[in-house]
C-alpha cells in the first residue's frame, strides 16, 4: 500500500525541494531579523557608550568638587572652567560657585562636557562652607550633646 501512495503523490517530472519564491521570502525573513538585531546591538552600544560619559563626567565633577573643598580656602562667586584628561579623552567642565543666603556657605555646580559635545554629560552641585581648624567642629558638636544630655 505505501509503494502504491508514493507511486500517486509523485507525478512525472516533479522534482522535490524549495521553489525560488520560497528561497526569497526565506532571505527576506531572514534579512528582516538580522537588520533588527543590528538596530538592536546599536541601540545597545549607544546606551552602553552614554551611561560610561555620564559616570565619568560625574567623576570629573566630584573630583573637582573635592579640590574645591580640600583647598582649605573659600572660593571666589562666579565661574570658571578648565579642561582635564580622564580615562584618556580630554573633557571640558565649567564650575559655577553662588551665594546660597547662607553666610559662608556657597553653592558650587559643576557642568562636565564629553568631548565632541556641546551640552554637559553631567552636573554635579555641592557646598562649600568657610574652613574651621581641623577638629574644631567635632568639640563644637561634642560639647552641644554633653549639655543637651544635661538638661534631659
Amino acid at each position: 500500500m505505501t509503494a502504491g501512495r508514493n507511486a500517486r503523490s509523485r507525478r512525472p517530472g516533479h522534482q522535490s525541494g524549495l521553489t525560488l519564491i520560497e528561497v526569497m521570502v526565506s532571505l527576506v525573513v531572514i534579512s528582516l531579523a538580522l537588520t533588527a538585531a543590528a538596530v538592536s546591538l546599536g541601540q545597545v552600544i549607544s546606551s552602553t557608550n552614554s551611561m560610561r560619559d555620564r559616570t565619568y563626567a560625574s567623576w570629573i565633577g566630584q573630583n573637582r568638587l573635592a579640590e574645591l573643598r580640600l583647598s582649605g580656602e573659600l572660593p571666589d562667586t562666579g565661574r570658571t572652567n578648565g579642561e582635564v584628561q580622564y580615562a584618556g579623552v580630554d573633557w571640558r567642565w565649567e564650575t559655577n560657585i553662588s551665594e546660597t543666603g547662607v553666610e559662608n556657605l556657597l553653592r558650587i555646580d559643576v557642568s562636565v562636557t564629553a568631548p565632541d559635545r556641546e551640552d554637559p554629560a553631567w552636573t554635579v552641585t555641592g557646598f562649600i562652607g568657610a574652613p574651621v581648624i581641623p577638629g574644631q567642629a567635632n568639640r563644637a558638636w561634642g560639647s552641644n550633646s554633653r549639655n543637651r544630655g544635661d538638661r534631659q
